[in-house]
């Protein structure tokens, strides 16, 4: 039987860091600290060791497809796959920053949105049973999916139960939930229920 493994993306510094520091105190298996920067991530591991505490490193960039596939690899064959993986690794401007809003928006849906994708689509055939991923997200986003039914429409047809106007009711509905709304999030949502 492998041995356990758990893999932390972007976790040289900041909340990536603590959650690799907290994994080597509580988790029963071994942890990977991963960075873009190779120097950065050896660094962390050393100042890990320091304290007392065992990670291994690999360098994973994962605004890089070719990274993602050779960590994959890495992972798969060393462990069989890996126990739990933290999609930490991302990017947020500050609010001063003189980039366009257009530039900001394409680079940081490259990294959080496209690269996290990226991550998941090779890793997850990876995660062994009773493992799972973590994914990093921001505060204050409401996620809900919905159904609208069978709506009268090109691709449904004629025989649909539904008008287009009663299909839009939940999407509507979802899309005019009041500023600071909570409720409903994390939901599939139909018929406004």
């Amino acid at each position: 039987m492998s041995p356990k493994v758990a893999v932390v993306t972007g976790s040289n510094k900041g909340i990536g860091l603590a959650i690799v520091r907290a994994l080597c105190k509580e988790y029963q298996g071994d942890v990977y600290l991963t960075s873009r920067d190779a120097s950065r991530g050896e660094d962390a591991v050393k100042t890990l060791a320091a304290d007392g505490l065992k990670a291994a490193f690999h360098q994973l960039d994962i605004d890089d497809v070719n990274s993602i596939a050779a960590a994959a690899a890495y992972f798969k064959d060393k462990y069989g796959g890996v126990d739990v993986l933290v999609n930490n690794a991302g990017i947020a401007f500050k609010g001063a920053d003189p980039a366009p809003f257009a530039v900001q928006a394409e680079v940081t849906l490259k990294t959080n949105f496209f690269a996290t994708r990226d991550m998941l689509t090779h890793f997850l055939p990876l995660i062994k049973a009773g493992g799972f991923p973590v994914t990093m997200t921001s505060l204050g986003i409401l996620l809900n999916a919905c159904c609208p039914g069978w709506v009268r429409t090109d691709m449904a047809g004629s025989k649909a139960t539904k008008s287009p106007e009663e299909g839009a009711v939940t999407p509507v509905y979802l899309a005019l939930l009041p500023p600071g709304a909570t409720d409903p999030h994390g939901k599939f949502v139909s018929e406004k229920e």
